[in-house]
């Protein structure tokens, strides 16, 4: 049940100070920052962020099957990168105890990255743009570059991902965006749920079944996929696979909070604890202006990369993908993607396809959209 009362927590603010330090930032190398969830492409990591986004293609997860496919290895999905960067996943400098939203990411890939693949990074921050927004009034988008090469030295992937700041209290108190949505609860009736279930059931992942350039057309729509209904053990389940960004135990958690003192939000036994609880914790979730426990921003990118994948076959390649965030997802919510073509192109000898997708919830609201591009075999 959501809590009604008052909340009494102030946070700190957005100064100039502050907005000053970050800006002497942009464009510097970042040398000292938390260290990935993973640094290797190996099995069980593929496995556990695949399965944390609910995807069991079995190029991810079966290597017996992958042995079978060009690739003669599993590879790693598209999206598991973000495991490999806590800045690109929305780790953020600056701005101690202001509130950041993940809301969105730019990809490029140029190679696969392949079981036992070790990976680096390189990360600056890229910009930071000043936004008035009606959930929190004046914000700050704070963008970051991120390059991802492999053990031979290879570029991978490139990626600019950002995070929004906003002042907790002001976004509190502002909060029209989700007024109404706050700590609502619509139980799903069976019907509901049995349509949901029949998208599941009907979910197509293309596989070894090339997917040619040539047999597709401006037009065509994409499969809708389902995510959801949305649960705070769904959400876990992200965190599992993906690492989280703060999420610590013990004596790591204060040696963590020791190291950035306004990292910690003191919880009610006023002990200091990480701000990424607004995924699991609904009080405080509505303390800083959300709606409820709501998904993670990543894992939302995940989904729409995901629908792709499926889509596009062992033969295809996803080369781009970026997505823009619209909404949270709270706990209770349903989602749907779909997506259309909208291009086709050649380019450097190669075939692509260009997709816009959409996620929307089960009420009509756009929780996120973006733009995907693909490599496809031909038949010649």
């Amino acid at each position: 049940m959501a809590t009604t009362a008052e909340p009494t927590t102030k946070f700190p603010k957005i100064t100039e100070a502050g907005l000053d330090d970050l800006r002497a930032r942009i464009g510097v190398k970042i040398e000292n920052t938390v260290e990935p969830w993973n640094y290797e492409a190996t099995r069980d990591a593929i496995r556990h962020y695949a399965h944390g986004i609910g995807d069991d293609n079995p190029l991810w997860c079966d290597p017996e099957y992958a042995a079978k496919t060009k690739y003669g290895s599993l590879v790693a999905l598209p999206s598991f990168l973000f495991t490999t960067s806590r800045i690109v996943s929305g780790y953020c400098g600056g701005l101690s105890g202001v509130h950041a939203m993940w809301a969105g990411a730019d990809w490029t890939w140029h190679k696969p990255v392949l079981r036992g693949d070790t990976i680096t990074t390189v990360a600056y921050l890229k910009d930071l743009v000043e936004h008035q927004t009606k959930f929190a009034g004046r914000s700050f988008q704070q963008i970051y570059h991120v390059d991802f090469y492999n053990q031979n030295g290879e570029q991978v992937a490139g990626a600019d991902s950002w995070v929004f700041r906003t002042d907790r209290d002001e976004a509190r108190e502002r909060g029209t965006k989700y007024t109404e949505a706050r700590g609502r609860v619509e139980p799903f009736t069976q019907a509901q749920l049995d349509e949901f279930y029949d998208i599941y059931d009907q979910e197509e992942i293309r596989g070894a079944a090339p997917r040619y350039f040539e047999d597709v057309n401006v037009g065509d729509k994409l499969p809708p996929m389902m995510k959801g209904p949305m649960t705070v053990t769904g959400f876990i389940c992200y965190a599992q696979g993906w690492g989280g960004l703060y999420i610590r135990a013990n004596k790591l958690a204060y040696k963590m909070q020791k190291a950035h003192p306004g990292l910690g939000i003191r919880n009610r036994f006023n002990v200091p604890d990480c701000p990424e609880r607004v995924h699991w914790d609904e009080a405080f979730a509505l303390e800083v202006g959300a709606p409820g426990a709501y998904d993670y921003g990543p894992e939302r990118c995940s989904w729409l990369t995901h629908h792709m994948t499926d889509w596009i076959g062992d033969d295809g390649f996803l080369h781009k993908s970026n997505c823009q965030i619209r909404r949270h997802n709270p706990d209770g919510d349903a989602i749907i993607i779909t997506g259309e073509v909208t291009r086709k192109f050649e380019e450097g000898g190669k075939k692509y396809v260009e997709v816009a997708q959409k996620a929307t919830t089960h009420r009509g609201e756009l929780s996120a959209f973006g733009t995907a591009v693909a490599e496809l075999p031909g038949k010649a």
